[in-house]
């Protein structure tokens, strides 16, 4: 650990949300491979861009491939991916900007860590549980993961060979097989509102 390090005060995010007229938080999308995060992600951050709202997105694809690209899925590496989406996710929010995550994160600590460093300074931190049975998850299986993970051929998969700890207490608790993508983004976003979060 870096010891020769000075903090530098600037901006708070309070200032920087009135500078920007737009409030900066985190909405962790978090459940099973298959239930739908990320394609109610991408509609959600598409939504609130269109609305005039500055948004991003952090998934697998542009963090695995890139700033985690070192790590694996073993449970030490999965809290170290957590964590680094963690910071990168509060950066995000800190800018003011909504940062969306998409994210297994199958571990409980792993997401109260993410919101305790979120509260620390302030930031909102929306956990959406994005929930469907495992069956479901296993028929739509898009990327032909759990057939492998039944296989043995993907050791510590979710669900399968490693534990999903969901929620007890998230924000929002979506059924992706009762609803639509559309009718899930309606209900984040009817929270964000409703909650002052975020003004369209």
């Amino acid at each position: 650990m870096a010891t020769n390090i000075t903090w530098h005060d600037g901006l708070t995010h309070a200032e920087r949300s009135k500078l920007r007229g737009q409030n900066g938080l985190t909405i962790w999308l978090t459940g099973l491979s298959a239930s739908g995060k990320s394609t109610i992600a991408t509609a959600l951050e598409q939504h609130l861009l269109h609305s005039g709202i500055a948004a991003y997105r952090l998934d697998g694809d542009n963090i695995r491939f890139g700033l985690n690209k070192d790590l694996g899925f073993s449970e030490k590496d999965r809290n170290e991916n957590i964590r680094r989406i963690a910071e990168v996710s509060k950066l995000f929010a800190d800018s003011t900007t909504v940062s969306i995550t998409s994210f297994i994160s199958p571990y409980r600590a792993d997401r109260d860590q993410a919101r305790a460093l979120h509260e620390k300074d302030s930031i909102p931190f929306v956990e959406v549980h994005v929930d469907v049975p495992v069956e479901v998850a296993e028929q739509r299986d898009p990327k032909g993961l759990y057939k492998k993970a039944r296989a043995g051929l993907i050791p510590e998969f979710t669900g399968i060979s490693a534990p999903y700890e969901a929620p007890e207490n998230p924000e929002l608790h979506i059924r992706s097989d009762q609803l639509t993508v559309e009718e899930s983004v309606t209900v984040i976003v009817e929270y964000l509102t409703s909650k002052g979060l975020v003004r369209l």
